[in-house]
């Protein structure tokens, strides 16, 4: 049997063998964790300089972005020109639709730039999946996630003791209140239990698990079509095709919404630290 071989070539995500088809005596080359995991451009993992593909678009995103806003706003007018329009447009989504929606516009504005820049930064890394030559979604590595999950954690903690003191922070957080009476003890651990531990994990964990999926969906399609090109397989090859299609367009749809979702759940721990505790 022919076995597929996995390149070492750091820019290649759909690494198969290219002659390999059905009835040509090898197996399937199906993704696997193989299909997220890359050699580094230089340095080594036991060095302390360490750069591969994703660290790379995570940078070029980060540049596309910035240079995005830089050359929209640079010399806005009071007329805006279309780069201007789109960038107000997307501004004003995240500001208005997430932001002054969940926050208020008295609490919520000061919050908006650390909010247009994830909403815009989870956007570009999940679109790195259906650009050529990238084909691959940043946020489908579990350390980007977590890393901006930790990032809205800290925020979300230090505004909640801010706000409130230790004691009035610690209530915050368990959801204290008296009225509750015998049943309080075992609410507290768990809202605690709730609030410290598991909604950053799953703030994380939402996104990176998306994206993961999708990546592996997108794949798997693409890979079959390849391998069932030959003799009566080239049937069921343009199936495959199709469904790259309709994967690839609902992908879109996921990343836009992904990078919402992250957003609002990152202003609404945000509105629960601002919140009067009664």
């Amino acid at each position: 049997m022919k076995e597929p071989a996995v390149s070492a070539d750091p820019t290649q995500v759909l690494a198969f063998e290219t002659d390999c088809h059905i009835f040509s005596g090898c197996g399937f080359p199906g993704p696997g964790l193989h299909s997220f995991l890359f050699e580094p451009i230089f340095g080594d993992a036991d060095s302390n300089v360490y750069f591969n593909k994703t660290m790379l678009l995570a940078l070029l995103g980060t540049v596309i972005i910035v240079g995005f806003f830089w050359a929209a706003f640079r010399k806005p007018k009071v007329v805006p020109g279309k780069l201007q329009m789109v960038a107000e447009a997307g501004y004003d989504f995240v500001r208005r639709g997430i932001v002054y929606e969940t926050l208020g516009k008295r609490e919520g504005e000061k919050y908006v730039p650390l909010m247009v820049s994830i909403f815009f930064f989870v956007w570009m890394m999940n679109l790195w999946s259906i650009i050529p030559l990238a084909q691959f979604p940043v946020t489908s590595i579990i350390a980007y996630p977590a890393g901006l999950a930790a990032i809205v954690y800290i925020l979300w903690m230090s505004i909640t003791f801010k706000r409130h003191g230790f004691v009035g922070g610690f209530k915050n957080l368990t959801g204290y209140d008296k009225s509750l009476g015998p049943v309080l003890p075992l609410v507290m651990v768990i809202e605690f239990f709730s609030n410290v531990l598991v909604r950053p994990f799953t703030h994380a964990v939402r996104l990176f698990a998306n994206m993961f999926a999708g990546h592996t969906l997108l794949l798997l399609f693409t890979i079959a079509s390849w391998y069932l090109l030959n003799g009566i397989g080239i049937a069921y090859a343009g199936v495959s095709f199709v469904m790259v299609i309709v994967m690839t367009a609902f992908e879109l749809f996921i990343q836009a919404v992904q990078a919402y979702v992250f957003v609002l759940l990152a202003c609404s721990f945000i509105q629960g630290a601002v919140a009067e505790h009664h």
